[in-house]
């Protein structure tokens, strides 16, 4: 269950963290380095253990995918997450959109699209081990000193980016594993008989090549460098989840894995309550079953795909748990 595996790194650091100072004045109880690892290939980690809002996942990447800088668009859509770090006009300075879909080379007059160049090799190169895309871009940062609307202002990040850098990985599926993920492409078998033979095998591979069922995989992992347990996480867990399903569905994969590597994993101190809350709910009883989604339209390219092309389907969360974000 993907629950368990998140609920036992968040009570990892409710039991080990150090208290902390903090950029925020909050404080925190911090450990240092925690991985978790999320078999997508038919259900999706989002959360049941408690309601995570999935418009704004689902709305900031698609932000975050066009390149986008200014709240408007979030703001028109109902997502308010990023609105206490926009200066007046709405902008955030170079973050994550600016930096997927147009690194700046100074001196070279050079603008590099991460997102087109990564589906461009997926689809050329696959086993390449460089389908890789950062966010962290030292020449951008913001000046600590400053406050995150100067900073915007400036034409800095008005915050340094918490998820810095992720890496997609291929895998060719062999005929057990395409077998599994068969019925998830409308196949039925119904009263077919499989006798193991190299001609049968090859019959069946070339049934589910017509079906359409993928010959590659595809797994992503997350390195993420500051890593807010209780609020952020889940969140995070679930966008770069819901990035390799439409990764996966442009390039005719099928999603994998998703591993996440966090390095300053912390709970915020207004936030204990709210983790011991959620902690019990895991002692208490039942985590419901999570979800599933459905990329109902395939996109030539990742910004056109809109929320209407994702579908999220049988999620029934525990209440959710509210908690004050740290500024």
């Amino acid at each position: 269950m993907f629950d368990h595996e998140y609920l036992g790194r968040l009570q990892a650091v409710d039991m080990l963290g150090k208290e902390r100072l903090d950029r925020t004045g909050t404080g925190t109880k911090s450990v240092f380095s925690l991985t978790m690892d999320f078999d997508i290939r038919r259900d999706f980690p989002l959360l049941t253990s408690k309601k995570v809002h999935w418009p704004s996942i689902v709305h900031e990447l698609l932000w975050f995918l066009k390149g986008d800088t200014n709240i408007k668009y979030l703001n028109e859509n109902g997502v308010k997450i990023w609105n206490e770090w926009a200066d007046e006009n709405g902008d955030l300075g170079p973050v994550y959109g600016a930096q997927w879909r147009s690194w700046e080379c100074p001196g070279v007059g050079v603008v590099v699209d991460q997102i087109a160049d990564l589906v461009w090799n997926l689809k050329h190169n696959p086993f390449s081990r460089r389908h890789i895309v950062s966010a962290w871009n030292p020449a951008v940062l913001p000046d600590p000193d400053d406050s995150p609307k100067a900073n915007a202002t400036r034409g800095l990040q008005a915050l340094p980016p918490c998820h810095t850098l992720f890496q997609f990985f291929v895998e060719e599926l062999n005929y057990a594993e395409r077998l599994r993920l068969s019925g998830l492409y409308g196949m039925d078998w119904g009263n077919h008989t499989r006798v193991m033979t190299e001609e049968t095998t090859n019959q069946e591979m070339a049934m589910m090549d017509e079906a359409g069922v993928p010959r590659l995989g595809l797994s992503c992992q997350l390195y993420q460098r500051s890593a807010d347990m209780f609020l952020g996480v889940p969140f995070n867990i679930a966008s770069y989840s819901l990035l390799t399903y439409l990764v996966a569905k442009t390039v005719d994969m099928h999603p994998m894995n998703f591993h996440w590597v966090g390095g300053d994993c912390h709970i915020y101190s207004n936030h204990y309550e709210q983790v011991n809350e959620q902690l019990r709910r895991l002692e208490e009883g039942h985590i419901p079953r999570p979800p599933q989604v459905r990329i109902k339209t395939k996109r030539e390219r990742l910004e056109d795909y809109t929320f209407d092309d994702i579908e999220l389907v049988d999620y029934h969360p525990m209440p959710a748990i509210k908690a004050p974000i740290a500024v």
